[in-house]
C-alpha cells in the first residue's frame, strides 16, 4: 500500500492512522454511521504474531531508543544549562541587566528555527545516523565554549550557534523513528524520546547542584563556567558513540542481519497508505507540505502548545520563589519533571493503543491550565510547589501525540513527512523566541503574565485540535462516499 498527496480538496489523500476493510452496501452504511458518531476503526489492531518481527522490533528498541534518548537528554541539558547558571551569578559575572538574560534564552531558538527545515530536507539524502552524530559533536564544542565567554555579547553569539547546531537533532530523530516504526508503534516511541527532554529539564537541576557544590571556584573558575564545560565534554563523548550505534535506514543498518534488514524494510513498505511517491525531490517534499493546509493547522497547534511550555527556561526561577536556598531550589526542580515524563509516556502509549488524538490533547492541556491558574493565584509554599507538579505534567504530556498525529496524517512521501516534522517543530520553537519575554524579572515573584499567557496558549492549542478533528471527520465522510473499495480513514 502507498499514498499520494491530496490534489482537489474533495479527494483527500489516504494517510496514516487508518483501517482497511472491504465495504459491502450494508457495511458501508455501518461505517458511515461510525463516522457520524465519532466511532472509528483502528489500524493494525491485531497484535504481532510473527516471532521474527517481534524479535526485530525488540532489537531495534534496545539499540535505537537508548541511543536517541541519551542524545536528546544531552541536547536539552546543554540548552537549559543557562537556567541553572543564572542561579550561580552568571548575570553578575557578565554584567547583564534588564531583559538581557531573556534575550540570551530567546536567541538560541532563532538559530534553531532557521536551521530545522533545511536540515530535514537534507536528511533524506544523506545517512541520518552519521549526519545527526556529526552535528552533535559540533554542538558539544559550542556548548563547552559557552563557559569561556567574557561578556553578554559573547554569550548571545554562543547561544545563537548552539541553536543552529542543535536544530538538526529532534526533527531528525523523529524522522528516524518514522522510518523504523509503524504507525501504531510510533506514538509510544516519540513519547519515550520526548520523555528524555522532560527528564533533562528536571535532572539538569541536580547536575548543576552537584557541579556548583563541588567545582565552584575550582582553579579560580566559576561554577557556571564549569557547568557548560563539563556538560559539553560529556556530550562530545556520547556523540562519538552515536556514530557506532545510530542506524541509517532499515536496509543499511549494520547491526541487523540481512534477513532482519529485509524484514524491517518490508514491514515499513506494508505500512504505507495509498499511492506512495518514492522518488520525490527534497523541494517537492517542501512544496507538498506547504500546499497541504492541514500542515499549517498542525504548526499552529504546536506553536500554541510549546508557547505554553516556555516556562521551562524559567522553572528554577519560579521554584526559587518558594523561598529555599540555591541547592535545595535546584533539587526541587527535578521531581515535577519525573512525573511529567511518566505522564508523557502514558499519554503516548494510550493514544497509540486507543488510536485517539483529540481527547488526549484536550485533557492534558486542561490539566496544564489548572496548574497555571493555581501557580499564578498563590505564593503559598505548598500550593505553588504542587502547581509546579501539575502544569508540567499537563503541558508536556501531549507533545508526542501532536507530533505523531502530524507525522501520520501528512506522510504521503518520506520527503513530505521529513519537512512536515521540521515545520511543525519550527512553528513550536517560535514560541520559545517570544516566550522568554513573558517572564520578566519585574513580574516576580508571582509571574502572573507568564502563567496567564501559558494558560491562554494551552486553550488555543486545544481549539486547534478540535478544528483538525472536524476537518478529518469531514474528509472521512468524503472518502467513504467516493468509493466502495478498500479504504483508509483518518484517526483523530
Amino acid at each position: 500500500m502507498a499514498t499520494k498527496e491530496q490534489q482537489p480538496p474533495q479527494q483527500p489523500p489516504l494517510t496514516s492512522d487508518v483501517h482497511d476493510d472491504t465495504i459491502s452496501e450494508k457495511g458501508r452504511a455501518v461505517e458511515n454511521e461510525k463516522i457520524e458518531t465519532g466511532v472509528r476503526d483502528y489500524p493494525d489492531d491485531a497484535p504481532k504474531t510473527d516471532p521474527a518481527e517481534i524479535r526485530l522490533v525488540r532489537k531495534i528498541d534496545w539499540r535505537l531508543m537508548p541511543t536517541l534518548c541519551t542524545m536528546y537528554f544531552l541536547n536539552y541539558v546543554d540548552r537549559n544549562a543557562i537556567a541553572q547558571a543564572r542561579l550561580n551569578d552568571l548575570e553578575d559575572d557578565l554584567g547583564m541587566t534588564g531583559i538581557e538574560f531573556n534575550t540570551a534564552v530567546s536567541i538560541l531558538f532563532v538559530g534553531y528555527v532557521l536551521m530545522q527545515i533545511p536540515s530535514n530536507m537534507l536528511i533524506t539524502r544523506v545517512r541520518p545516523g552519521i549526519y545527526m552524530s556529526a552535528w552533535m559533536v559540533v554542538w558539544a564544542i559550542v556548548s563547552a565554549c559557552t563557559g569561556l565567554v567574557q561578556n553578554y555579547a559573547g554569550l548571545v553569539v554562543c547561544r545563537f550557534f548552539l541553536g543552529v547546531t542543535e536544530a538538526p537533532f529532534y526533527p531528525g530523530a523523529t524522522y528516524m523513528l518514522s522510518i523504523f516504526y509503524t504507525r501504531k508503534e510510533l506514538a509510544t516511541r516519540i513519547a519515550l524520546l520526548y520523555c528524555a527532554q522532560i527528564l533533562a529539564t528536571g535532572f539538569s537541576g541536580l547536575i548543576a547542584a552537584g557541579i556548583f557544590a563541588g567545582m565552584d571556584d575550582l582553579r579560580g573558575i566559576a561554577g557556571w563556567r564549569w557547568l557548560f564545560i563539563v556538560e559539553g565534554a560529556i556530550t562530545g563523548v556520547v556523540a562519538l558513540l552515536g556514530f557506532a550505534f545510530l542506524p541509517n535506514t532499515p536496509l543499511t543498518t549494520h547491526w541487523l542481519t540481512p534477513e532482519e534488514r529485509e524484514l524491517a524494510h518490508g514491514r515499513m513498505e506494508r505500512d504505507k497508505i495509498g499511492d506512495s511517491q518514492d522518488n520525490a525531490s527534497a523541494f517537492e517534499g517542501l512544496k507538498q507540505a506547504c500546499r497541504d493546509r492541514r500542515t499549517w493547522l498542525f504548526c499552529l497547534m504546536q506553536n500554541f502548545h510549546l508557547s505554553a511550555c516556555s516556562f521551562n527556561s524559567f522553572f528554577p526561577t519560579v521554584v526559587k520563589t518558594i523561598g529555599f536556598n540555591r541547592t535545595i531550589t535546584l533539587v526541587l526542580t527535578c521531581p515535577p519533571f519525573i512525573f511529567a515524563g511518566a505522564a508523557g509516556i502514558l499519554t503516548g502509549w494510550s493514544s497509540g493503543r486507543m488510536q485517539e488524538r483529540t481527547w488526549h490533547i484536550t485533557i492534558g492541556l486542561l490539566v496544564a491550565v489548572v496548574g497555571f491558574v493555581i501557580a499564578a493565584s498563590t505564593l503559598n509554599t505548598a500550593g505553588r510547589y504542587i502547581a509546579c507538579f501539575i502544569f508540567p505534567v499537563g503541558a508536556y504530556s501531549v507533545n508526542s501525540v501532536i507530533i505523531g498525529w502530524a507525522s501520520s496524517t501528512l506522510s504521503q512521501t518520506k520527503e513530505k513527512k521529513a519537512v512536515v516534522l521540521a515545520m511543525t517543530n519550527v512553528a513550536g520553537q517560535i514560541g520559545y523566541i517570544y516566550g522568554p519575554y513573558l517572564w520578566p524579572s519585574s513580574d516576580g515573584p508571582r509571574y502572573g503574565i507568564g502563567f496567564g499567557a501559558s494558560a491562554g496558549f494551552a486553550l488555543l492549542s486545544i481549539v486547534c485540535a478540535w478544528v483538525i478533528r472536524a476537518w478529518l471527520v469531514k474528509e472521512n465522510h468524503n472518502i467513504r462516499r467516493s468509493t466502495s473499495e478498500h479504504v483508509n480513514l483518518y484517526v483523530y
